[in-house]
């Protein structure tokens, strides 16, 4: 019996060990070497660092016929996606972004990752970015920096779903399709702006902030990172994996303590408050979409009707809201491409030129 445990344990260590079944990515930076933001500031050499994966494929014309799109959320990365849950789902041989068939394109928005952010030195000075204008960037980079004139499809999870969706309506006849997940297609407001304000009034509010100028983090990003915490999953499966009191305090300190490691107090605020714009005009989109969300998503929750009504509004849509279950998570339930990368799958093949 020992030696049957100690086998399972082997192979359990060996496939863990296995490497990625898909490419490694390819990372570079593009630069803008003069910006103008919506705002009407202006930043030179702004920096915006991607990661592809898989290689261009060129028509007669020398058009890209194969490239992807997948942007991220807020305060994450492209780096978020290089997980066994989404990558390791999607992008491996027979897989459906298959690396060996699609040019996968993955940025850094604009205050994320390996771009150009608050932190690296402008902190508070950093020009007041919108959606908008990290869509703008995006373009630059697609069209610009990587020469690519269409897109077989855009998606993005989470701020990269509200991207998705301003992708459809201000490139319109620039994709094929377009799969915003975790995500709605109107101005953020109610509980959701409100929980935002209260991420950036922490930040603000505290004086350790210092008017962005701060030699440590101030306490104000210890409860921002707690906020984003309590979003992120459902009440079902936080009580699975805090069922005392106790439990639950160690989990939320543990996560914070970490938050405190890694962020930065002037990027989440500048993050956070970049969806302040957010308000697509869906009536412009053209190319086919489907928009996948989460019966347990706190920051999209479906009772709202929003997803159903304005969905009608837009021709060749379908919007699809996976029931909570053992596997979803929750709004993070975007990254988790086991739960709905079927509906990718079908979505791939109806919007397939023929």
């Amino acid at each position: 019996m020992r030696h049957s445990l100690l086998l399972v344990f082997v192979l359990a260590l060996r496939v863990a060990a296995q490497p990625p079944s898909y490419p490694a990515p390819e990372q570079s930076d593009f630069t803008i070497h003069t910006f103008r933001f919506a705002s009407g500031e202006t930043l030179e050499n702004l920096r915006i660092h991607y990661r592809t994966v898989g290689k261009p494929t060129r028509d007669a014309s020398g058009h890209v016929t194969n490239a992807i799109l997948i942007m991220h959320g807020t305060t994450g990365s492209s780096a978020n996606f290089f997980r066994p849950e989404f990558a390791g789902e999607l992008f491996g041989p027979g897989q459906p972004l298959d690396a060996a068939k699609f040019y996968l394109i993955l940025p850094d928005d604009i205050g994320h990752g390996g771009s150009s952010k608050p932190s690296d030195g402008l902190h508070a000075k950093f020009p007041a970015y919108r959606y908008a204008d990290m869509v703008e960037a995006e373009y630059q980079l697609v069209t610009i920096g990587l020469k690519v004139d269409h897109l077989r499809l855009v998606m993005g999870t989470s701020m990269g779903g509200m991207h998705t969706w301003l992708w459809g309506s201000t490139h319109p006849t620039m994709m094929d399709a377009l799969l915003p997940l975790a995500s709605l297609p109107a101005e953020i407001s109610g509980r959701n702006r409100m929980w935002r304000t209260m991420i950036t009034d922490a930040i603000r509010s505290d004086p350790e902030w210092k008017n962005g100028d701060y030699t440590m983090q101030p306490r104000g990003l210890r409860q921002a990172a707690s906020i984003l915490y309590f979003m992120s999953s459902n009440p079902h499966q936080r009580f699975i994996e805090s069922p005392t009191g106790a439990a639950a305090e160690k989990a939320l300190t543990t996560y914070t303590d970490n938050a405190m490691k890694t962020m930065d107090a002037n990027d989440v605020l500048y993050a956070v408050e970049s969806s302040r714009d957010y308000n697509p005009k869906i009536q412009t989109i053209q190319a086919p979409l489907l928009a996948i969300n989460f019966a347990d998503d706190l920051i999209n929750p479906p009772d709202l009707g929003i997803f159903e009504q304005e969905i009608k509004r837009i021709p060749h849509a379908m919007a699809i809201t996976i029931p909570q279950s053992d596997q979803t998570r929750g709004h993070g339930t975007h990254t988790l491409a086991a739960v709905w990368k079927q509906h990718l799958v079908e979505f791939l093949k109806q919007t397939q030129s023929k």
